[in-house]
């Protein structure tokens, strides 16, 4: 069994991350998935959420949204809508956005299609504003 798995991160506009890692977990449709080498194959979907690897005892995060994960022979391949370093989020930014999505939630009178729009980017402003903060 292998010691580390591979870790790669991309969106449709650019490559996140490419690291050796020892452990990962991102945030499935059904929860967090725990993933260690020798981890059984799986395809999974993302929501949005906080998405942690360890690496030389030191633990990173990434905000992913959307998306897919997919676990095969010590690799772990994540395809996301959404994909940013803490240090690349803005939290005036983040704060702005939830704001905005927070009011417009509160008094909804659109479509429920629009709806569930709104609701996935509070999410994304939240885990955003959440990881802006915790640099």
């Amino acid at each position: 069994m292998a010691e580390k798995i591979q870790l790669e991160v991309v969106t449709p506009e650019r490559r996140v991350l490419d690291e050796t890692v020892e452990m990962v977990t991102v945030p499935g449709l059904n929860g967090e998935l725990g993933i260690l080498p020798g981890h059984t194959p799986l395809i999974s979907g993302l929501k949005t959420g906080v998405l942690t690897y360890v690496e030389a005892g030191k633990s990173s995060t990434l905000h992913v949204s959307g998306g897919f994960v997919e676990v095969r022979d010590d690799r772990v391949s994540v395809l996301a809508e959404v994909a940013e370093r803490p240090e690349e989020i803005d939290a005036a930014t983040a704060r702005t956005a939830r704001d905005k999505f927070e009011k417009q939630l509160g008094s909804w009178s659109g479509s429920e299609e629009d709806l569930e729009l709104a609701r996935t980017e509070l999410a994304r402003a939240e885990v955003r504003l959440q990881l802006a903060t915790s640099k």
